[in-house]
């Protein structure tokens, strides 16, 4: 397991910046006359906590896809894709500027807050990497331990309580307004660790959240495609919501970050409106991506169901609706004899 506190060594602040140390230990980025642009924040500052643990995902992952092949089994290129992808965004925020001016600027850390609550996750579900691990893993009884804990974890009453709608919306959108309108932030804020631990928060929200409503990999409890959609929509307004409010807010909602943003010479108050106007626009796109994956799914559900029903008819002779039939046959008799009898 790597350490939760980054081991790389922190950012050495430029000479005229040597005076502003920022919070959690970390020397703060320079703003680029007096504002920050994208080279400073496209720039490479590898974590190697981050780094490690997206190169063993990523390499079990594709491992996993090779023993398929050779076993002859097709994995869909597009989630090895969707995968890949997920784990680049993870890199785009941890490992370049914008993780080390996630620590400095409050719209810079919105940013990082949804890609890994709203973006991230929906790669990494598209991934299905349950299911690849479900196809990989031996089930003999020799080898099969690691299926057999896989298996009884996704159906234990543990996991039935966290993929429930009841637990991952109000995770999802109660987590969103406690962190930001309590002391929550800036307790995270005053060290590396604690804005690392955030940043998991952030991810396992959006796991827990899109999961059950994308519906790829097994979980506990499947809706139907149409719940699905009732349990996306719902959360919808109070994200757009919360983006309002906070480009409307007229104090700095975290002392830590106000601070920070005043030592770059930046309006805090400015930056944080910057904030809710990337809360506020950044959901839109994903909220489309996942409902139109829903959307598919319905169709092809719908589409499965057809062709079970047209090959039942062709077993049984349309069996089905021969008793359907004859039941409305027997009713209209009975509603004949009672009028001859009146």
């Amino acid at each position: 397991m790597f350490s939760l506190a980054d081991p790389t060594p922190p950012i050495q602040a430029p000479q005229g910046h040597e005076g502003h140390s920022g919070h959690g230990g970390m020397a703060m980025p320079p703003a680029a006359d007096r504002g920050v642009n994208w080279d400073s924040l496209s720039a490479w500052h590898p974590s190697a906590g981050w780094l490690m643990a997206i190169v063993v995902l990523a390499s079990i992952y594709l491992y996993a896809v090779l023993v398929l092949h050779r076993r002859g089994v097709a994995w869909p290129v597009g989630r090895t894709i969707a995968w890949l992808l997920g784990l680049g965004t993870l890199v785009l925020v941890t490992s370049t500027g914008l993780a080390s001016y996630g620590m400095t600027l409050f719209s810079v850390h919105m940013a990082q807050h949804m890609v890994l609550s709203m973006l991230t996750p929906i790669f990494l579900l598209l991934g299905a990497p349950i299911t690849l691990a479900l196809r990989t893993l031996p089930a003999g009884s020799r080898y099969g331990a690691p299926r057999r804990f896989l298996l009884t974890a996704l159906h234990s009453r543990f996991a039935r309580v966290i993929s429930h709608p009841g637990f991952t919306v109000t995770a999802f959108v109660v987590s969103l307004y406690a962190l930001y309108f309590t002391d929550l932030l800036d307790l995270a804020m005053r060290t590396h660790v604690g804005h690392q631990l955030m940043l998991i928060h952030f991810l396992a929200v959006g796991l827990l959240f899109f999961g059950p409503i994308l519906a790829i990999d097994p979980w506990p409890r499947r809706s139907s495609p149409g719940l699905r959609l009732i349990e996306l929509l719902v959360a919808v307004p109070f994200h757009a919501f919360f983006g309002v409010i906070v480009m409307q807010t007229a104090y700095p909602l975290s002392a830590t970050f106000a601070a920070s943003t005043t030592a770059l010479g930046l309006d805090p108050l400015a930056d944080q409106a910057t904030g809710g106007g990337i809360a506020w626009g950044f959901g839109e796109t994903p909220i489309v991506l996942v409902t139109v994956v829903v959307f598919i799914q319905w169709v092809r559900t719908d589409a499965r169901a057809a062709r079970r029903f047209d090959r039942q008819a062709a077993r049984d002779g349309d069996a089905a609706l021969a008793a359907y039939n004859a039941k409305l046959q027997r009713l209209n008799q009975s509603a004949d004899s009672a009028r001859g009898t009146a």
